[in-house]
């Protein structure tokens, strides 16, 4: 029972003595200890273990038991004089709480004191500066009423000799005290509500309502709308006036410079009116010149009479443009018939010269000013003589190559009459549009009629295969007329001349380049009945001649010089055009169209090389190739093969020497054809021998070495071939190779033949092994068990693959495309 007590109380106390983590780890901060019945997860029997790890180390047990209770009695001890010392504690923080509030009544009584003289002592200053503050305000109030009655004396007697000058027309005078009178009036703005300023207020406005009326009424004296003529020279007083006019209100200002250009534009409406004969567009000059003229009397006559920042000559020249723009809409529309392409042309150049006219002699600055609203100025770099200087220039630009492309130069500032006048004549510039497609088409049958009268290029090798000189000529044409119309219009007119310029872009694809192709005797699909009857007949299938092949690559070249300056074209009209219409050139077809002639020049040169070659591939497969005896130099079909390259290549490359990546598409264009037909060929060699078999591989081996040496064959220069084609030649001829060479393997052991058949030529096709077992010479029935084989040794395909097997196996390939071809040429033959 002892025990059992003993033990409760030790779980009790232990229970008691858990300590949460954050007030061990306090501990441990305050208390730092190493020694382990400090820690928290202290273990007696890890502990116990710790001091004797081994039986021999129990000998010495009395001695740390001897320890342990040394160890306790210290600890009973400190803990007995800790509690001792904790007796008194409570009784001596009551007597520190107690002191420390005496203290604190003591300081809160001083505090008090401490308040209650500031207070008196602000009081008593109050005191002593009440009488300062009293004399500081009532000198800003005197201050304040002498600054007032003295505006208010000024103001008085400003208005009284504002009326008495205005009664003497004293216009200089009134200038100066008008501005001085309102300057005054705007203090009195807080006083309206006194009689009296509110009097004064009034009787300044009634003056300056006379003074305007009364100028108005100088002015129409000294300028009448209707009568006698004017003056010759201005007066004193209507330049003072002028000066008054400035601090009036802003309408008084405009009435006088509405009715002075209005009378001074009145001769200028009676001598130009629709039906005098000086209005037509054939003499537009003369209006210009009348202008002129009137600015110089101007300056001359009234320069000194209206303030200089009136800026009246450029008003008198903006408001002229106006009219002369309503004008010659007006008669335009009543004769339009009339109107022609030169003297529509005329017109506008002598218009356009004025507008510069304008813009050199005056700023701009009235078109933004009142009722003169700026027209919208045009956007950057659409005005054609920023970058054309001279019309012989223009067109020395557009000669070579290129010629769109020239470097910009510095760009000059908008000119802000742009249109001012020449905005009335967009509506007629139909007349224009219509005029250049009449001379692009005269242009276009030119070019064909001299083409059928000179006939091909002469076969050159040097000069060969150079643009044709009509296709310099179009765009010259191109770029004169897109200057030319974005100095008329940079808006609908220019979007009008884009479509003309698509549409013969076209005709020129259409007429100059893919008309004069020669024409081949052989289709896409096969031979024609004409090729067949010659065929049978024993005579080679037509080739090119030299001029012929010369000619498609010069009309390869055009289209290749045609596409690259049409897209230049197609940006240089977006620069032209206003920004809102950019979206709307578009000459991607055009350049599709060009792009086509160069797939169909390069297709025609492939087939005639292709259609050569066919003559020996057909020798090839007609041989006896079962009776040849021993392996010599290479086969009389190779070295035809091999003459028909080096003379075609050569004379293509030298006239596609400037444009070299479409020389390279022709030969890997040629490869993708040729080595296909060598298989489809090589598969009619039947039977094969041995030796025949190393023969084919010696001229399959001659043919690769040709291929891979075809863009540089026949030239001094020898060149690296590209990659691609080098890429396409080693893959076709190593499978022709591979076939020649699976031809060679002895067919037994079965099973060793067929695993060295999938590993030369990874084909599973069972065609393909069928023409194998062909070549061999093998009889249906051996093939019949090796197909067996074949079918069963076919690797696996992975898993998702069967789908695409299944599809590639339905689809045909070349060769059988090709096989299908010859059956019905040979089924053709035998009708025939």
């Amino acid at each position: 029972m002892m025990e059992e007590e003993e033990l409760e109380f030790v779980e009790e106390l232990e229970a008691v003595l858990q300590l949460t983590p954050e007030v061990q780890l306090a501990i441990e901060q305050v208390f730092p200890s190493q020694d382990p019945l400090d820690r928290a997860d202290f273990n007696a029997v890890e502990y116990i273990n710790t001091l004797f790890p081994t039986e021999q180390s129990l000998a010495n047990i009395d001695e740390v038991v001897n320890k342990i209770r040394l160890k306790i009695r210290r600890l009973d001890d400190n803990i007995r004089t800790v509690v001792r010392g904790q007796t008194n504690v409570g009784q001596d923080g009551r007597q520190a709480l107690e002191e420390a509030q005496k203290a604190i009544q003591q300081l809160f009584g001083k505090i008090k004191d401490i308040k209650d003289k500031a207070e008196k002592s602000e009081q008593m200053v109050k005191e002593i500066t009440r009488d300062i503050k009293q004399l500081d305000h009532a000198k800003r109030h005197l201050t304040t009423s002498i600054t007032t009655l003295n505006h208010l004396h000024m103001l008085a007697g400003g208005v009284d000799s504002l009326e008495a000058m205005t009664r003497r027309r004293q216009y200089g005078e009134v200038a100066n005290l008008l501005q001085g009178v309102m300057n005054v009036l705007e203090h009195f703005h807080k006083y309206m509500g006194i009689p009296q300023i509110r009097q004064l207020s009034e009787r300044v406005k009634a003056a300056q309502t006379e003074l305007g009326q009364q100028i108005l009424a100088d002015f129409e004296e000294a300028f009448p709308s209707q009568g006698t003529k004017r003056p010759g020279g201005p007066s004193n007083v209507l330049r003072d006036a002028c000066l008054v006019a400035n601090i009036l209100d802003p309408r008084i200002k405009q009435e006088i410079i509405k009715k002075f250009i209005k009378q001074h534009l009145s001769e200028y409406l009676v001598l130009f009116q629709e039906n005098q004969d000086v209005a037509w567009l054939d003499k537009i000059d003369r209006r210009y010149a009348w202008i002129k003229r009137q600015l110089v009397d101007y300056e001359e006559k009234y320069g000194r009479m209206f303030p200089r920042e009136w800026y009246m000559t450029e008003r008198i020249a903006v408001e002229f443009c106006h009219v002369t723009r309503t004008e010659l809409a007006k008669i335009m529309r009543t004769r339009a018939k009339e109107i022609e392409v030169k003297l529509l042309l005329f017109a506008i150049q002598r218009t356009t010269n004025f507008e510069g006219f304008l813009a050199k002699r005056f700023s701009g600055c009235t078109l933004t000013d009142g009722t003169l609203k700026k027209l919208e100025s045009p956007p950057p770099s659409t005005n054609p003589f920023l970058e054309d200087d001279s019309a012989p220039e223009m067109e020395e630009l557009a000669v070579e190559k290129g010629d769109l492309d020239q470097p910009k130069k510095p760009k000059v500032p908008d000119n802000p009459f742009h249109g001012i006048v020449s905005k009335c004549f967009e509506p007629h510039l139909y007349v224009y549009i219509e005029s250049q497609d009449k001379n692009l088409g005269e242009l276009i049958d030119r070019f064909v009629a001299d083409f059928k009268a000179q006939g091909p290029p002469k076969p050159n090798t040097d000069e060969g295969g150079a643009v044709l000189p009509s296709c310099a000529d179009l765009f010259v044409y191109y770029k004169k007329c897109m200057v030319q119309c974005s100095q008329l219009s940079t808006g609908e007119p220019m979007i009008a001349l884009t479509t003309i310029f698509q549409k013969y872009l076209r005709e020129y694809a259409w007429k100059i380049l893919s008309g004069n192709l020669p024409k081949t005797t052989t289709s896409s699909g096969g031979l024609t009945i004409s090729s067949l009857l010659k065929e049978k007949e024993g005579s080679e299938v037509a080739k090119f001649t030299l001029e012929e092949l010369c000619l498609i690559c010069s009309i390869l070249s055009t289209a290749e010089y045609c596409l690259a300056t049409t897209q230049q074209l197609e940006e240089k009209l977006k620069e032209k055009v206003d920004v809102s219409l950019i979206e709307r050139i578009n000459l991607t077809g055009e350049m599709d169209t060009f792009s086509t002639v160069i797939s169909s020049s390069i297709q025609l040169l492939v087939q005639d090389l292709d259609a050569a070659c066919d003559p020996a591939l057909t020798a090839m497969s007609k041989m006896q190739w079962q009776n040849v005896e021993h392996v010599g130099d290479q086969s009389p079909y190779v070295t035809s093969v091999i003459l028909h390259i080096k003379q075609n290549v050569p004379i293509i490359r030298d006239n596609l020497a400037s444009t070299r990546k479409y020389f390279t598409q022709f030969c890997i264009k040629f490869a993708n054809s040729f080595i296909p037909k060598f298989i489809t060929h090589l598969f009619k060699c039947k039977p094969i021998s041995m030796v025949g078999a190393e023969q084919l591989l010696l001229d399959t081996h001659s043919l690769k070495m040709v291929l891979l040496d075809l863009p540089s064959i026949g030239s001094q220069v020898v060149r690296k071939a590209p990659a691609s084609y080098t890429k396409i030649v080693v893959k076709g001829m190593t499978r022709a190779e591979m076939i020649l060479k699976v031809v060679m393997a002895p067919h037994e052991p079965l099973v060793v033949f067929v695993d060295n058949y999938i590993k030369l030529l990874t084909d599973c096709n069972t065609e393909t092994f069928q023409k194998i077992l062909d070549m061999k010479g093998l009889k249906r029935g051996e093939q019949s068990s090796m197909l067996e084989l074949f079918r069963q040794r076919l690797p696996t395909p992975p898993a998702g693959a069967e789908g695409s097997s299944s599809l590639s196996l339905m689809a045909p390939t070349p060769e059988q495309e090709s096989s299908r071809i010859r059956k019905l040429e040979k089924l053709i033959k035998k009708r025939l």
